[in-house]
């Protein structure tokens, strides 16, 4: 049993579902707090005065600080090979994204290099990550397959996936996103690869029981809207919900599609239209928006706001990765929702607890601080939520808490 004491505020979203509109920065706040976990490591108290005494309780004093649900990464490529440091100069010059693709870099650069590596190699350079993720307050991540792109080294990737889940604290959830590029091997031959995909790997993975969702990266010069469905409605076939990397560069319909689809999320979304953005309302589909990537790239920041009046569920994660995004401080990105997106406070942490969970089918049970709901909780070094955002660039958190344990101080 743990006893957490003295919070000088408790701030957390409230719910099992998603919440969108003047929702999102609904936060439920409490001054002079406390927080009771069972040794299930559930909570099963929160309130406010002096803390209860149990004998044999562990207690933690918080010292008069924020405390707030761990944070939820929704969108990382965790497992890969290699780096991709000789690309900046090219960013710095101004070489398009698509255009280095093209020349063999990018995703296929890392592909080459994930291909190389064997599983024990993916999953320590993979758990070297974990830990740092979890003392900057992650306490449960997204991971993406995808720079395989072949039936060995995709299984390869989520094998890796599943080796580090439960060897170390962050919790980790399976996404299969094979359609990530077209192979060197299917140059000329889309229609083959599609085919490889829905025939063969989608039918591996959920017969190994390897990822809970598949993605697509829907964009100009990868994967158009007919192939991205074609490819989500074989995974929805075998029991893989829908996620998509709709509307980063291009509006060619992936924001449509995802809420055609009723897709748990649809993430990127800088260039998403208003018509993007009514299908996810209308579809339920989360938004999980990356503005560490944009600020990477230098390109415009995703249309938030719009989002969040529209009715649409704003997440935020980091989309950690060795290419367009080598950042994995989730701390970073909800300073840049703040500041770029215009969010407020209490809707950037809803953005990166509940909604983040609900992007990855864990709201019942992560995300807030309620009675039923696990245990995972933050001490920052602020004394309220305003202060976190005032203050960035530094580790603000204190304490990791996950399921009930101090596993980060």
């Amino acid at each position: 049993m743990l006893i957490v004491k003295n919070i000088g505020q408790l701030a957390t979203a409230e719910g099992q579902r998603a919440r969108s509109g003047d929702g999102q920065g609904a936060i439920r706040v409490l001054k002079d707090a406390y927080l009771v976990a069972d040794d299930r490591g559930q909570i099963v108290q929160t309130g406010t005065g002096r803390a209860p005494e149990l004998p044999g309780a562990e207690v933690l004093d918080a010292e008069g600080c924020l405390v707030t649900p761990g944070l939820v990464d929704a969108h990382t490529h965790l497992i890969f090979g290699g780096w991709r440091a000789h690309e900046l100069m090219l960013k710095l010059q101004g070489v398009p994204y698509l255009e280095i693709l093209a020349a063999g870099g990018g995703i296929l650069s890392t592909v080459r290099a994930t291909r190389a590596a064997s599983e024990a190699e993916l999953a320590e350079k993979g758990g070297k990550a974990l830990a740092k993720m979890l003392s900057l307050g992650t306490t449960t991540c997204e991971c993406k397959s995808g720079y395989g792109l072949d039936l060995e080294t995709e299984l390869r990737q989520l094998r890796a996936v599943k080796r580090l889940n439960g060897s170390q604290p962050v919790e980790l959830v399976s996404t299969f996103l094979g359609a990530h590029a077209l192979p060197p091997e299917y140059a000329g031959n889309r229609e083959g690869y599609v085919k490889l995909l829905t025939d063969t790997v989608i039918p591996q993975v959920a017969k190994e029981g390897l990822a809970e969702y598949c993605d697509v990266f829907c964009e100009t010069g990868v994967f158009d809207r007919e192939e991205a469905e074609q490819i989500l409605r074989a995974g929805q076939k075998y029991g893989l919900r829908s996620k998509i990397h709709a509307d980063e560069i291009d509006a060619i319909g992936g924001s449509q599609l995802a809420g055609e689809l009723r897709a748990v999320s649809a993430e990127h979304l800088i260039a998403a239209p208003d018509a993007g953005i009514a299908s996810m309302a209308a579809g339920g589909t989360v938004a999980v928006l990356l503005p560490a990537t944009s600020f990477y790239l230098e390109k415009p920041f995703a249309r938030a706001r719009a989002m969040i009046e529209a009715g649409v569920p704003v997440a935020v994660a980091t989309d950690f990765n060795p290419g367009s995004c080598p950042c994995l401080n989730l701390q970073l990105a909800m300073s840049l929702a703040c500041y770029k997106y215009r969010m407020k406070p209490e809707e950037v942490l809803t953005a990166v607890t509940l909604n983040a969970a609900a992007a990855i089918g864990r709201a019942d049970r992560l995300g807030t601080l309620e009675p039923g709901k696990q245990a995972d909780l933050l001490i920052w070094d602020a004394p309220d939520l305003e202060h976190s955002f005032y203050r960035f660039g530094e580790n603000q958190v204190k304490t990791v808490v996950k399921k009930g344990a101090v596993v980060g101080r």
